[in-house]
């Protein structure tokens, strides 16, 4: 579904310090896997991320997504694939302060063709286990439920890739397991996910696990055995 081919980004090129967040970057991602990317700050994951969400392009390299080459196209062909293909979790929720939650959820559809926003905005909460906070403003929601908002956002385009930055790193541990849970369920139903963290415990949930440092893959390996956040949130 996704390969990246030797891409390197470089910042400060322009007359600053040159910084390479990624270098010489190979990486394939099947349909349908849960991976995590997994290394400590300034180690290049979050570049990773925003290259694979088309938010930034490489310095160099080629980036395919279903067999197209996508890192030479038009912002707006770039911008017209994330809305279709892309849903993000971030880790500061990034919700709207004094609107609701499912009016937080429908904006990703205001300027679609859809007749059916509130419905599709309805569908998304009920799979994050909202519907009973549809109405509440976002400051009257925890940290948890913000997060379980976000992702209802995300996922009311239908899109086919979930991409996660750091979507645990504000909330507890409950909470966080909580998350990990939802998105473990969306891989479930043929999602592809993937999760950028610092937090091995977190990783250990995904089906494959990938470290980064300094701009380099230094591991790439399948979990036999992936943690279960359902079984886990039981026992608390």
């Amino acid at each position: 579904m996704i390969q990246l081919k030797n891409i390197t980004k470089i910042y400060g090129e322009n007359g600053g310090q040159k910084v390479r967040a990624l270098d010489d970057t190979n990486l394939t991602i099947k349909k349908g896997e849960f991976i995590a990317v997994i290394g400590a700050s300034g180690s290049g994951k979050s570049t990773m991320m925003n290259i694979l969400g088309m938010l930034d392009r490489p310095t160099s390299g080629s980036y395919y997504l279903e067999d197209k080459e996508v890192s030479t196209l038009t912002d707006d062909e770039l911008a017209n694939i994330r809305n279709r293909k892309i849903g993000f979790v971030f880790q500061k929720f990034h919700l709207l302060p004094k609107t609701t939650a499912i009016e937080n959820v429908e904006l990703p559809l205001i300027y679609s063709n859809s007749n059916d926003i509130r419905k599709l905005a309805v569908n998304a909460l009920a799979r994050v286990g909202l519907s009973n906070r549809s109405k509440h403003m976002t400051n009257e929601l925890s940290g948890g439920q913000q997060q379980r908002v976000a992702i209802a956002r995300a996922l009311v385009n239908e899109p086919e890739i979930i991409l996660g930055d750091e979507p645990t790193g504000n909330l507890d541990s409950k909470s966080g397991l909580e998350i990990v849970e939802i998105f473990q369920e969306l891989n479930k139903s043929g999602k592809t996910i993937i999760l950028i963290t610092h937090q091995q415990k977190i990783a250990e949930h995904a089906q494959r696990i990938i470290n980064i440092q300094d701009g380099k893959i230094t591991d790439d390996h399948k979990v036999e055995n992936p943690l279960d956040a359902k079984a886990e949130l039981a026992t608390l």
